[in-house]
């Protein structure tokens, strides 16, 4: 494929919806993403389709439904970016304001915590990166890479990085991925993927409706403070 060809594919703009809404990780039925987009089922397939086609998506079926999601973490982390150029306002010199209450306070919750992809970005995330830096769990020196204490404190909350994680072929261990809302970075790759799920399979987070914004709950707040000393206001 053409570079020109692929970035057609995300021009369309029920194209770049669907795209975006998938960010939140989530496998998601044709029906719901017509939804979203405002489209005709119909409309929606063929776009799916040509998205399939084109790499981006990956589908899966069960009976009668069909649902697709991103096809990899690399393609979460290309719209990703793509997101921050755009929101950013770049060679425009302003960022894209809200259009109405309902978005604003939709952006306003994402700003505070969200899933970017699967690993956790807003405030929250960069919060929580911070403390990693900070705890001597992550370390910068030669690259990005979980140091020896980190991967003993993985292991002490019972948090495990996939088994081929920074081998060939396998995902980065840890990457730093430029957070839209903070201008900073958050952490993501195997690293990121496992706090993420950790934090949604412990109830520390909490999903706030269909969306990507999550809501941090009264025991995943104390456990942020135990843990990494993170607090969010």
């Amino acid at each position: 494929m053409t570079l020109a060809a692929f970035a057609a594919l995300l021009a369309d703009p029920t194209r770049a919806a669907i795209c975006t809404v998938l960010l939140d990780g989530r496998a998601w039925t044709a029906g719901e993403l017509a939804r979203h987009a405002r489209v005709a089922p119909s409309t929606a397939s063929e776009h799916l389709s040509r998205l399939i086609a084109g790499g981006l998506l990956a589908e899966e079926r069960q009976g009668r439904h069909r649902y697709v999601r991103l096809a990899t973490p690399a393609v979460a982390t290309l719209i990703e970016d793509l997101t921050v150029f755009a929101e950013s306002g770049t060679g425009t010199g302003t960022a894209t304001a809200p259009r109405n209450l309902t978005e604003a306070t939709r952006l306003s919750a994402e700003a505070r915590a969200r899933t970017c992809y699967d690993h956790l970005a807003g405030r929250l995330g960069v919060a929580v990166s911070d403390a990693l830096f900070a705890r001597g769990l992550v370390t910068e020196e030669g690259g990005l890479a979980v140091t020896g204490h980190g991967r003993d404190w993985l292991a002490a909350q019972a948090i495990e990085l996939p088994p081929r994680a920074g081998r060939r072929g396998g995902r980065p261990v840890v990457r730093g991925c430029l957070d839209w809302t903070e201008r900073r970075t958050h952490l993501g790759g195997a690293l990121g993927a496992a706090l993420c799920r950790a934090a949604l399979d412990r109830a520390w987070v909490e999903r706030i409706g269909s969306g990507r914004a999550l809501r941090v709950t009264p025991d995943g707040g104390r456990a942020l403070r135990e843990l990494l000393g993170v607090e969010l206001p």
